[in-house]
């Protein structure tokens, strides 16, 4: 008996609603092969996770959710598949959550700082990023692979 409510908390400790302590709304635009989206969006996080909510006309359209998986309305994966999916493949696995929480990428690479926040320009071979994090802007682009996020606070 005692393991049935063992396990019984555990299958269902998954499925509690979570408590954030930072919720934000901002404009999101994000273009990649499998993501087009331009509009109101939620970024929530607490020191474990993040979720991001993307709205179209105020319905929501899409959650994103990064722990140690990231987890979308077709299930969760791993954060290397996910960018191997939806971003691309030889992106480091943390670069989804480093932008939206505007920390930097690829471990700092020639960071400069600059105007309250600090710029990034990665020229690798399968990659020409443009990174930029200000007070109220996140920016990048990746110019090889098409893929934009601006996230603005509104």
């Amino acid at each position: 008996m005692r393991y049935f409510f063992f396990l019984f908390f555990i299958i269902f400790s998954g499925c509690s609603t979570k408590d954030y302590t930072q919720n934000q709304s901002k404009l999101i635009i994000i273009k990649s092969p499998k993501i087009k989206f331009s509009d109101l969006g939620y970024i929530r996080n607490n020191n474990k996770d993040i979720k991001l909510e993307l709205f179209i006309a105020g319905r929501a359209i899409e959650d994103i959710t990064i722990h140690h998986l990231i987890c979308v309305k077709n299930g969760c994966m791993s954060k290397s598949n996910f960018n191997k999916e939806y971003l691309y493949f030889a992106y480091p696995s943390d670069i989804l959550q480093n932008i939206l929480l505007g920390k930097e990428i690829y471990g700092g690479k020639n960071k400069v700082k600059k105007n309250g926040g600090f710029e990034q320009r990665i020229h690798l071979v399968d990659v020409d990023i443009v990174y930029k994090v200000y007070p109220h802007t996140i920016f990048f682009k990746d110019k090889k692979n098409r893929i934009i996020f601006k996230i603005k606070d509104i």
